[in-house]
């Protein structure tokens, strides 16, 4: 079975910065996959953050460009957000998604088969 699972979340003053990480298993190659984080904050609908395909192409929400950076270890099987100059309004759940493909989207939830339980980000 496919897993994902998220840690680095955390609390931290507004202009700081994070590292959230996502390690798969369950299957061969992460690189096979495409990848990507979301946020949900309270009452707001899950917003998609960043991606990035398997023809390595990386997508980026406007409000995050600059700020954040997907990448993905292919060797570990995992994928990490870096968020730098974190803003109150960064503050959210951030989960992690995994899809053999994307075919319209990929910052959209519709598109991702594979979820993980999500980590607990707080800026302040």
């Amino acid at each position: 079975d496919v897993q994902l699972v998220e840690s680095g979340g955390g609390s931290v003053q507004a202009g700081g910065s994070l590292k959230l990480t996502c390690a798969a298993s369950g299957f061969r190659y992460i690189d096979g996959y495409c990848m990507a984080w979301f946020r949900q904050a309270p009452g707001k609908e899950r917003e998609g953050v960043a991606a990035v395909d398997n023809d390595d192409e990386f997508t980026y929400a406007d409000s995050v460009k600059g700020r954040f950076t997907i990448s993905r270890d292919n060797a570990k099987n995992t994928v990490s957000l870096q968020m730098n100059s974190l803003k109150p309004e960064d503050t959210a759940i951030y989960t992690c998604a995994a899809d053999p493909y994307t075919d319209y989207d990929p910052l959209s939830p519709l598109e991702y088969t594979y979820w993980g339980q999500g980590t607990q980000v707080t800026v302040s």
